[in-house]
């Protein structure tokens, strides 16, 4: 995670932070979150019925992807000085645009929207951030994810 001066996190704000490496979400990955999470809907972990859908293939969770973004943004979004810890802190919104193909490539868009201190110490950060599948000008979703700083 980039580190800058707490004085200097407003300044950050409207800006993009930057893109994350891509990264392939394969059938094992999707299997495993299926695993994980009881969610074994046959869209997700059966090749032979889901290609008798309009997809084509499975498809991610759209849990999945939206749980890619703390790992997908950790070397991206800036944080103060000084951090002691950052806590997941929600989601303001969600919107789930298109469904991610098994074996595409995603990546993580980031900007920050808003740095509030809810406390002395204490930094809320907003990002707007967008899932972006390789050679599709739509991206998989938009989601603000908030992330409370300890410093």
């Amino acid at each position: 995670m980039p580190f800058v001066p707490v004085a200097e996190l407003k300044d950050y704000v409207g800006k993009e932070l930057g893109r994350s490496e891509w990264l392939t979400i394969d059938q094992e990955r999707i299997n495993l979150f299926a695993e994980a999470t009881g969610d074994y809907q046959f869209i997700h972990v059966d090749p032979v019925k889901a290609a008798q859908t309009p997809f084509g293939s499975t498809i991610a969770h759209g849990f999945l992807s939206l749980s890619l973004i703390p790992k997908l943004m950790e070397d991206i979004l800036i944080v103060p000085e000084g951090l002691k810890m950052v806590v997941n802190y929600g989601l303001d919104s969600v919107r789930f645009i298109q469904p991610v193909k098994v074996n595409s490539k995603v990546r993580l868009k980031v900007d920050l929207t808003e740095v509030t201190e809810k406390k002395p110490g204490q930094w809320l950060l907003k990002a707007t951030t967008t899932l972006e599948i390789e050679g599709s000008d739509k991206p998989a979703y938009i989601a603000e994810p908030l992330s409370l700083c300890f410093v």
